[in-house]
């Protein structure tokens, strides 16, 4: 690594190192983020947009990584959910206050195999897979109390804790990304900002103005 007074060969801090693969990077941020995250380092933004081009965005929790792309869960009939079956691209954005770091994401989705989906869900304690059978997300719920009486009911249908199947419309979507952008902040608001934009199997880094 061409290093010289704690920068890279762009002229970057050393954290962002000389990484030819974003998620390499973002492993090795995540990481940071893990030892110094009071909470939820895996906490992410996610944006959607619907038929009307409305912007959409809500935190969710990043639940699988790897050299493909970005997991997480959700009920396939919420509003992100219907948003992103009939407009498969979206964003994320991470945030780590702690580090003073930024990463942003934007590509297309794509929903993950039964496998993984089932994986992930039999790994989750029984409330919460309990709640992903009551829980009829982002629609209107006239009252708190008529939510708790249908965890019950779920929970007299599926008494034994290791035997509730997953619904059926609750999986995990897959963002592949075609855009990586790592931001560190900078004294006086001179941040640092690097891009990677993905070219058939190439990505290609570029420098950004704060």
């Amino acid at each position: 690594m061409n290093q010289k007074n704690g920068k890279n060969s762009l002229g970057l801090d050393s954290c962002f190192e000389e990484a030819d693969n974003p998620i390499d990077l973002f492993k090795k941020w995540f990481s940071e983020a893990e030892k110094s995250e009071i909470n939820d380092p895996n906490a992410v933004a996610i944006a959607t947009s619907d038929k009307d081009n409305q912007p959409n965005v809500r935190m969710v929790l990043l639940k699988g990584l790897n050299d493909k792309g970005f997991v997480f869960y959700t009920n396939f009939n919420s509003k992100k959910g219907e948003e992103l079956k009939s407009n498969n691209k979206a964003s994320m954005c991470f945030h780590w206050k702690s580090l003073r770091r930024q990463v942003r994401i934007l590509g297309k989705v794509e929903e993950v195999t039964s496998k993984e989906a089932d994986d992930y869900y039999y790994s989750r304690p029984y409330k919460n897979r309990i709640g992903a059978w009551a829980s009829s997300q982002s629609q209107i719920l006239n009252k708190r109390e008529t939510f708790i009486n249908k965890i019950k009911e779920f929970e007299k249908k599926f008494p034994e804790q290791n035997n509730v199947p997953r619904p059926p419309n609750w999986s995990g979507w897959r963002l592949i990304p075609n855009q990586i952008e790592f931001w560190l902040d900078g004294e006086g608001r001179i941040h640092e900002r690097l891009n990677y934009k993905k070219s058939g199997d190439k990505w290609n880094k570029e420098l950004l103005y704060p």
